[in-house]
């Protein structure tokens, strides 16, 4: 029971954080295709902050688990949320 709960946030942190950067390239994209932000983040070496900035939808996730005592959930959210964290940073490294 409690594997199939870490699950589930882990599941609802990916997709948050998938709509979150979806989100964010939206609204920094300036009107261009989704793909087209992302390879312009690539190119210009930017792509590591619009991930973490994709990541902030993941905090709201968090804290509606937390308020309605779905620990574990929350828990699967959290460890996504550091796990882009640690990706971000090897990513920005090279």
């Amino acid at each position: 029971m409690i594997k199939k709960e870490l699950i589930i946030g882990i599941c609802v942190g990916l997709v948050a954080n998938t709509m979150g950067l979806l989100c964010t390239a939206t609204l920094l994209g300036q009107g261009d295709d989704f793909t087209t932000v992302i390879k312009a983040a690539a190119a210009e070496g930017f792509l590591g902050k619009l991930i973490s900035l994709g990541a902030i939808l993941n905090l709201i996730a968090f804290f509606i688990f937390i308020k309605k005592k779905q620990d574990y959930r929350a828990r699967g959210v959290l460890l996504i949320t550091v796990f882009i964290a640690v990706f971000t940073f090897v990513f920005k490294l090279f």
